[in-house]
């Protein structure tokens, strides 16, 4: 499998080292700064004969170099800074997502899409608008991060290894998050049983809250390491064509009584993209917190048509 990764910040270079030392795809990293793709490239093939994995990674600045990709991940973009509004953010990454996609798409006509670019909800339905795929082929990454991160704050809580914490968030990435307590649950037992609702309403306000509370103790900068594995994660269930079930931002057509937006489901990943989205036995509770998570996703996408 090919993998163009644009954008070689953190993120993206992240994203590009855990896929070659895992075997799990053939890599180009492609940047606009000149040299910067090229050098972390040949760093990262350096380390292959420590690591021991066949040094398959590129580093380009022209998009000729990524034809033939089978799945694209968007890095790229401007990360939101003080005093800018979401408004200002929206306008300069979806700039930069659509000039992205635009030369992508003529060299890689089959390519899956997954966007990490931030607004992802809006990022993600206007890579699928651009680029024409089939909107199963275009994917957003954020329930798999914010997923883990619930799972951690879980196993820390209880003193327990995350790999026994098993826990799904859907809805939107930040404040429209809809967690899913009734599905959650730690070596067996329901989460409910282990933990009070305070305890509850806690843990999910520092998961929606996450990714800042690493913002404000980097300082300079943001997250990458969990980002990074969960973009990894998502690229393997596509390369395995494993049907793995993992929370996406994928296109509604009805499920969950949502329709024509893109908003954080439950999807089962394969070579063609969402292969399925899986409905959840929700409560009404979970089900309606989920619509209005859609229908803010759906308003908000309205604004690219403003810029």
């Amino acid at each position: 499998m090919r993998v163009t990764v644009v954008g070689s910040g953190f993120v993206g270079q992240m994203t590009g080292m855990r896929l070659v030392q895992r075997g799990i795809a053939e890599v180009v990293l492609i940047d606009i700064v000149e040299g910067l793709p090229q050098g972390l490239a040949l760093d990262i093939k350096q380390s292959a004969p420590i690591e021991g994995f066949e040094p398959l990674v590129t580093g380009t600045n022209d998009y000729a170099d990524t034809a033939g990709s089978d799945v694209v991940v968007i890095t790229a973009g401007f990360p939101r800074q003080p005093g800018m509004s979401r408004m200002d953010l929206l306008g300069k990454n979806a700039g930069i997502v659509r000039s992205v996609v635009e030369q992508i798409v003529p060299g890689s006509p089959d390519a899956i899409i997954i966007v990490v670019t931030n607004p992802l909800d809006e990022m993600t339905f206007l890579a699928s608008e651009v680029s024409g795929f089939p909107r199963e082929r275009v994917i957003g990454m954020a329930g798999v991060l914010d997923s883990a991160r619930l799972r951690f704050f879980i196993a820390e809580e209880l003193g327990v290894s995350p790999s026994v914490v098993e826990a799904m968030t859907l809805g939107s990435h930040g404040e429209a998050m809809v967690p899913l307590p009734r599905h959650a649950s730690v070596d067996g037992r329901p989460l409910t049983e282990l933990v009070d609702e305070a305890t509850l309403e806690r843990l999910y306000a520092r998961t929606r809250d996450a990714g800042a509370e690493i913002v404000a103790l980097l300082k300079k900068g943001s997250a990458y390491y969990a980002p990074s594995a969960s973009v990894a994660r998502m690229v393997q269930a596509i390369a395995s064509d494993s049907g793995e079930l993992l929370p996406a931002c994928a296109w509604c057509t009805g499920q969950y009584g949502i329709d024509g937006v893109y908003v954080g489901v439950p999807v089962r990943l394969s070579r063609g993209g969402v292969k399925e989205i899986v409905e959840l036995d929700l409560n009404d509770d979970e089900l309606r917190a989920l619509r209005i998570a859609a229908e803010g996703i759906r308003a908000k996408c309205a604004d690219l048509a403003k810029l």
